[in-house]
Order: structure tokens, then sequence, then C-alpha cells
């Protein structure tokens, strides 16, 4: 799968991918940072078990451009080229492949171990958003013509095969716009969403009664407690459409709910700060649990960007922490090291 040599044509040749390189890959809630790095961008991701991928998107001449920065912006690497076509044709076929077996059920998703699991595609605009925001409604019109993307009716979200998730320069108030469909989500300023109301306990203190059922879950993944809960899937095989619980959609005074967004994230170095030694102070655990609790009050997933990533072990030793806390994805560079080692044996400064 050597694409050095094809610039222009980033996933060519992957038509495998869907029956042999991710047959066995049960998905991870990890989120591939910088997905675009990637030997091979988001199949890379996904053979590793990321249910979220990220797109830094630039928009010039009418197109949209992935890239870190400007000068690393190439003609064959855009949003078409390296995400929306490549979903499309490995949804498309799953699909195909499915119906000459001979089964009876809707699309199924990435993951042959979790048919029902949702993708996240999170895209950075990097670009003036108003600008941006016209041509990624447009670029996204094969995704929404299959019927692949999760949505807004007016009163609840359907989720379905892929997530789009707008950051950066994004335009809140186009998400807004439409009252009764959206397919584009927000990703909400998880400083933004603290719930200082009490001071919060440690999460993880639960009653003798609860021990024992969080004892019995097994995960084959080493990110412990981070396998993502998709839509059950029916007796026919179809996933169900998922509506928001009451809490997501109660009023708050920033307007950010699940009907409108879907992750909240923030930067753990600016917001938490720095770590001294291998324990998070009392004030920076009030901020994380805060923050967590004010955005699963809203029904959002939390993420946090910006994490240290040396040494290795201390590295770890954050990620078990936020796991610990109820982060609902970890933001990650090393893929292998999130989801191929177990990282939990693996913490501290000395390693």
């Amino acid at each position: 799968m050597d694409h050095g040599d094809r610039p222009d044509q980033p996933t060519e040749g992957l038509a495998h991918w869907p029956t042999d390189a991710v047959r066995d890959v049960k998905p991870i809630a990890c989120h591939s940072h910088n997905d675009y790095w990637r030997p091979v961008p988001l199949y890379s991701a996904i053979q590793a078990g990321c249910t979220s991928v990220e797109a830094d998107v630039w928009l010039f001449d009418n197109e949209l451009y992935v890239g870190h920065t400007t000068s690393s912006l190439t003609a064959g690497r855009t949003l078409r080229s390296l995400y929306i076509q490549p979903l499309l044709e490995l949804l498309t076929f799953k699909n195909e492949t499915n119906s000459l077996h001979g089964r009876p059920t809707s699309v199924p998703g990435v993951f042959d171990t979790d048919p029902s699991q949702t993708l996240v595609l999170l895209i950075d605009f990097k670009t003036s958003g108003v600008a941006l925001w016209p041509e990624l409604v447009v670029q996204l019109l094969p995704l929404r013509e299959r019927g692949y993307l999760t949505y807004f009716d007016g009163t609840t979200v359907v989720e379905r095969l892929i997530t789009i998730v707008a950051s950066g320069d994004a335009p809140f108030d186009l998400i807004l716009a439409n009252q009764s469909y959206r397919d584009i989500f927000y990703d909400a300023p998880l400083d933004r969403l603290s719930d200082l109301s009490q001071k919060w306990p440690n999460p993880n203190r639960v009653p003798e009664e609860d021990k024992a059922a969080r004892n019995a879950l097994s995960f084959s993944s080493p990110v412990a407690g981070l396998r993502p809960a998709g839509n059950p899937t029916q007796e026919d095989g179809s996933t169900a459409g998922s509506a928001n619980t009451a809490m997501s959609t109660a009023p708050f005074k920033d307007g950010f709910t699940s009907q409108n967004s879907y992750f909240g994230s923030t930067s753990f170095h600016r917001n938490v700060g720095p770590v001294w030694g291998s324990r998070l102070s009392q004030r920076q655990l009030q901020i994380l649990r805060a923050q967590i609790r004010g955005a699963h009050e809203r029904g959002l997933k939390v993420r946090y960007w910006d994490l240290p990533y040396w040494p290795v072990g201390f590295r770890n030793h954050i990620w078990h922490i936020l796991i610990r806390e109820g982060a609902d994805v970890l933001s990650v560079d090393d893929l292998p090291g999130a989801t191929r080692t177990d990282w939990r044996r693996r913490r501290g400064w000395w390693r």
C-alpha cells in the first residue's frame, strides 16, 4: 500500500480493506489527530480501530484542501480525495457485498465487528468559516443522498454511519440556521460548558453493588472503558436511530446541546495546565470534572487535545486519568501506542 508515488490518488488500490484489513478490528473511542499525516489517511485510523478522524481543511479557489499549513497543501490532497470519496466507496462496497451475500440488512458501517458504529469525521475549518461552509455542504451531498450522515430532523438526532463535526473557525450560527434539518454538528468549546454547581467527587468511587458489574466488563482493547456505545442493532440487522435524552435537549444559556453539537473539546494544556509529578492537583481535577459533567449534561462527548506526549509513560498516565474521569474519546497521535499495546502497564516519568 505504498502511495508515496501517487499523491493525486492517495487511496487507490484499497478495495480489499472492507473484507480483509478491518475484518477483525473492534472500534475504539480514539480520535486520530492530524489524520492526514498517516501512511494512508482515513484507512490507517480505521485499521487501528479509531472511531474519529480529523482533517484540517482550507478553502482556496472553490476547493477544500487538507493539510496542516498552507505550505503543505497539494492539488491531490483534498477533502474529496482523502475522505469523502474513500468513505463513499468503502460503504458502497460493503453494502454491495452484503447484498451479494443475500443479507437483507441496512447499510453496514465501516467496522465489520460493530456495523452500527458511527465514524466521526471532524473537519477543522482553517479559513473563513462563512466562506468554507457552503462548499462543505455541497461536497457532503453524495454521502447525504445515500443516507450515510447522522442528522437532526427537527426533533431528534438520528445516528447514521458517518457523523460530521465542524471545528476551528466553523460558524455556529450557520449550524443553527436550519431548525428542521442539519447533518453538520459543532465542536463545542468544553471550557465554556463547566458545571460549577458543586465540588465533584471522584466518579470512580461507586457503590459496592456497581463495582462487580463494572469489573465484569471485558475489552479486548487496552483502551479499557473506551469501547464506544453505538446504536443497538435490531433483529433484522438494521441500525436504530437514537433519540437524545431529555437531559441533552434541556435549554442552556450557551445554546450548545446534542441537537447542534457532538463534541465538547478544549486544550488540556491551556485549560487544565501543566502536571507536576504524577498527580493532578485537586484544582485541576475539579476543572476536569466540572467540564466533563457540563458536557455530559448536554449529551456531548468529551475530547481533550494538546495532551502531553512525552515521556511516553507520563503520556499514558494522563490518558489513564482522562479515562478514569469520564472523557469519551482519546485524541492521539500514536495510533499503535494507543490501540495495540497495553499502555496502562506503562505509566510514570521513569519509563
